[in-house]
Parts: structure tokens; sequence; C-alpha cells
């Protein structure tokens, strides 16, 4: 995760301002689903 965040952290390239705000996002977007391929999985108790 650590790699991960150093390539994209300062790299929006967008110039103008909804150019950034959604390149932001699809970074957040890609962020989230590694997270969510890293968690466990769990059961729920019955």
């Amino acid at each position: 995760m650590y790699r991960f965040k150093q390539l994209i952290a300062g790299n929006i390239t967008q110039r103008k301002y909804n150019g950034q705000v959604g390149e932001v996002m699809a970074y957040v977007s890609a962020i989230n689903k590694l997270n969510v391929l890293g968690l466990p999985v769990s059961k729920p108790q019955v």
C-alpha cells in the first residue's frame, strides 16, 4: 500500500479543477479496491 501511494501521490496531471477532481477520485477508487482485496472474509455467526 505504501509503494502504491508513493507512486500516485502528487502526480496530478490535469490542469483544470474538474479534471483534477476526476483524477483524484479514480485514485481513491483504485486504493479502495486494493483495500477490499486485502480484507479477510468473515462469516456471520448464527
